[in-house]
């Protein structure tokens, strides 16, 4: 799959094998940036794949990933993610899914997930959460005052 040149816009990406919730979030992110490039991959094979295409210089700014998806879940992206050398494995990872499962919870942090956020079930709350993470300085944060969890 060709790729525009990313780097004069912002992009990112989303993991998730419900259409629905794809949808739901591309939908959300045209109306707080119409100008950020989202990328969606229906499960966790077909964004490794598109990953691994992509130049060091043109890595996204956050990729949200679905934990339960066929072939490869979020969480086993989010290691393979991690184990990369170079530029990659740095990029900010956001793990939103409909499971609250502290164990679930537990493990992507463990795995070096950047964020946590339950799916939330209404459009308004989506969009509030999508604000509140691209709207993020994450360069040089304190470890200690970021939280994990995002509700």
């Amino acid at each position: 799959m060709a790729f525009e040149n990313y780097n004069s816009h912002r992009f990112i990406y989303q993991a998730d094998d419900d259409s629905d919730d794809r949808e739901f979030f591309a939908d959300a992110v045209s109306e707080i940036d119409p100008d950020l490039i989202l990328r969606q991959a229906p499960d966790g094979m077909h964004l490794m794949d598109e990953l691994l295409a992509l130049a060091g210089s043109d890595l996204p700014q956050f990729i949200f990933l679905d934990i339960n998806m066929p072939g490869k879940s979020g969480l086993e992206c989010l290691k393979e993610i991690r184990s990369f050398e170079g530029g990659l494995k740095d990029v900010n990872i956001v793990m939103l899914s409909t499971s609250s499962d502290p164990e679930n919870i537990l493990r992507a942090s463990e795995l070096g997930a950047t964020f946590y956020a339950v799916k939330p079930s209404c459009f308004d709350r989506l969009k509030s959460l999508l604000e509140e993470v691209l709207s993020m300085n994450l360069v040089g944060a304190d470890e200690g005052n970021k939280k994990f969890l995002l509700v």
